[in-house]
């Protein structure tokens, strides 16, 4: 397994990062599964307040008990539930951040979080006072760095250009490359990583059945498959094409099985050569941000 700095942090993270919101309600078999991904390596751990309404949090605390001060723990914040809980409302505020941050920990049963980011961001969002709460939380040793989780490349140029962020988690794939025009230049000029998410495009790049995604047609994403399928490299091509620009740290893959770990983690070390991913990229036309 290979590590990288988070930006400018001292945050050295595995290039496979373990996405917790795919874990269900069976404690013992997600601390194995957990345990298992940091004896291969694995050392990010990436969730989030919102997750099956704090509960994911509670999971992966307990699971990360023993080693817990040998990862890199990860969680986000912005979305708040309603009271009655039939879903949640977008909260970036300054004392909203202040409060939550608290319930983090106490589910995490830690008392601080390594990377705390910002579950989305508008451009109508207060950001200089949420970048406020983020700095009085680091201060204050509750958490030691912090970054958003956000596809859109206006408020990724705001924060770039007015915090301290260390990462900018993304949409990116080989069925996604709009981030390719939009962010990932500016963000490897500026030491800022990236942090992948649906690097295998719902599954879509490896095993599940052709269906719409995003711009693209079925018939399309069936084209992709049938080339990806000829040479039994779907899962190493996937994860070869990300790691390829230099702004990318970590790719966050949602695990839920022992079977899919370690396909994720044999299909990692098989690198893709150059002209094979051309041929793959030349297969559909490049998106753009709308």
């Amino acid at each position: 397994m290979q590590y990288q700095y988070l930006g400018k942090s001292k945050l050295k993270v595995s290039k496979i990062s373990f996405g917790c919101m795919s874990l269900e309600q069976d404690q013992p078999q997600n601390t194995r599964l957990i345990r298992q991904a940091f004896d291969r390596g694995i050392n990010f751990f990436d969730t989030a307040d919102l997750y099956d309404k704090g509960a994911n949090e509670i999971v992966v605390g307990k699971a990360i008990r023993d080693f817990r001060k040998e990862v890199i723990l990860a969680t986000k914040v912005g979305n708040q539930w309603k009271p009655d809980g039939s879903g949640w409302v977008w909260n970036p505020n300054k004392a909203y951040i202040l409060n939550a941050v608290n319930e983090s920990l106490r589910r995490l049963q830690t008392d601080y979080i390594d990377l705390y980011q910002l579950h989305g961001g508008t451009m109508e969002d207060p950001i200089d006072e949420t970048i406020e709460a983020f700095e009085e939380l680091k201060a204050a040793g509750k958490i030691r760095e912090y970054g958003i989780s956000s596809i859109r490349p206006k408020v990724i140029r705001e924060y770039v250009q007015r915090s301290n962020i260390v990462s900018v988690m993304m949409q990116y794939s080989l069925l996604d490359r709009r981030p390719e025009e939009a962010s990932l230049d500016l963000l490897a000029d500026n030491n800022i990583s990236v942090l992948t998410r649906g690097t295998l495009a719902k599954g879509i790049l490896i095993n599940k059945p052709a269906q719409d995604y995003l711009t693209y047609f079925q018939a399309e994403i069936e084209k992709l498959q049938t080339a990806l399928a000829a040479k039994g490299d779907a899962l190493s091509a996937a994860l070869t094409y990300v790691q390829q620009h230099p702004a990318v740290g970590s790719m966050v893959i949602g695990l839920r099985t022992e079977q899919q770990l370690a396909d994720v983690c044999t299909a990692y070390q098989q690198k893709i050569s150059k002209e094979r991913l051309g041929e793959l990229t030349a297969l559909l036309k490049t998106q753009r941000y709308g």
